[in-house]
């Protein structure tokens, strides 16, 4: 019988990541290293970089383009090809260089990212996503062990990485808000608490912050119970829902006292709480 051999490529993107707890500048996956996790072009600057690091012991290729995503009530991401009612793209006004990135064992390279035509542009967001897609090594069919059963079919996982990172163009003043609200707690078992939460967000941008949640006792005394950096609510959504998973500290009683529940920008320079809300335990 003929052998016969299927090289599968399984694809990873890198936006899964991107809302989970993280340094507030880098992202990562397989062993590629991208500092900073979003570009935004708001008028001061037409030029950005992006520093792409290999920290694996292996040279990598990696394939860099623009694609299109919708963000899901529940903060998960969907590929789309046209704007859903509201958003709007940028890939028309962006371009990058190189396209191309070739990285050997702790090897670093810039991509360099400019915005064009934005006069053009009616005041508001938009937004794509660069995509840093990892070009796998493949084997040449007809080189395997020839003492390998040839009777058998073999198939070859070959799995692909890669990362995606937001692109922001933002026309006009921003007067965008946020509201948390419809907190849940719940205690799924032992050593499992999880706390649920909604952004509502109005206006013309998107928002991106850092979640945190203090829990404060009837006596006073306040614990950092969850933290989460990098929650985004995009345009067009409305809302989004949240599910964190909170402290499992035996100190903590999560049956008395409340939550304090804020989201707060992630400026050093300009720290702003874009909103908060607190949660009575009982």
């Amino acid at each position: 019988m003929l052998k016969s051999k299927l090289n599968i490529c399984t694809f990873i993107t890198g936006v899964i990541i991107m809302f989970i707890i993280a340094p507030p500048i880098a992202v990562a996956q397989g062993n590629l290293l991208v500092t900073p996790r979003r570009v935004v072009f708001d008028g001061t600057r037409r030029v950005l970089e992006l520093n792409l690091a290999n920290t694996g012991v292996d040279s990598s290729k990696y394939n860099v383009s623009l694609i299109q995503y919708k963000m899901n009530e529940d903060g998960s991401f969907t590929e789309i090809t046209e704007p859903e009612p509201g958003q709007y793209f940028a890939d028309k006004n962006i371009r990058f260089f190189p396209r191309t990135v070739t990285l050997g064992p702790n090897e670093a390279q810039v991509v360099k990212m400019q915005v064009t035509n934005t006069e053009r542009l009616a005041a508001g967001e938009y937004r794509s996503h660069i995509y840093f897609r990892s070009v796998p090594k493949l084997t040449a069919l007809g080189i395997d062990d020839i003492k390998k059963d040839t009777t058998s079919v073999s198939v070859q996982l070959t799995p692909v990485f890669g990362i995606t990172i937001p692109v922001i163009i933002r026309i006009g003043v921003p007067d965008t808000k946020t509201n948390l609200s419809d907190v849940k707690f719940e205690e799924l078992d032992d050593t499992t608490k999880v706390l649920e939460v909604k952004f509502t967000r109005t206006g013309n941008m998107s928002v991106y912050g850092d979640l945190r949640v203090v829990h404060i006792a009837p006596n006073g005394i306040e614990t950092l119970v969850g933290s989460l950096n990098g929650v985004a609510v995009y345009t067009p959504n409305k809302t989004r829902t949240l599910r964190m998973t909170l402290s499992n500290e035996r100190t903590i009683n999560y049956k008395t006292g409340k939550f304090n529940i804020s989201y707060l920008s992630q400026s050093d320079t300009r720290p702003e709480k874009y909103a908060e809300t607190e949660f009575l335990l009982r």
